[in-house]
């Protein structure tokens, strides 16, 4: 049927200092955002501010979101320019500065 199915025993947990979800073409799923507990706006989308020094954070800390999870379906490009302006947001987070483009 084309859609993902569970593998039985195939489960594993990896540690990780950082995680990054790149999930094109996939809408913000509830139950993910749920349980992690990043605040959604009336849309169901990650709730995250794009300004000032905490540009693509959520309301969870540590957590950003851009793109389609943040904004909803839209054009491409403004994908491509939340997500470089995202990058650029966490590095400035993890670094204390960045040289990325705006």
């Amino acid at each position: 049927n084309g859609k993902m199915q569970e593998v039985p025993g195939s489960e594993f947990a990896l540690r990780a200092d950082l995680v990054l979800l790149a999930m094109g073409f996939v809408s913000p799923v509830q139950s993910m955002l749920d349980a992690f507990g990043v605040e959604r706006d009336a849309r169901g989308n990650a709730k995250a501010t794009t300004e000032g020094s905490s540009a693509y954070s959520t309301t969870l800390p540590k957590v950003f979101a851009a793109g389609d999870m943040r904004r909803g379906q839209s054009l491409v490009v403004w994908a491509i320019r939340e997500g470089r302006q995202c990058a650029r947001a966490v590095d400035e987070f993890l670094m204390g500065s960045s040289v990325l483009p705006r």
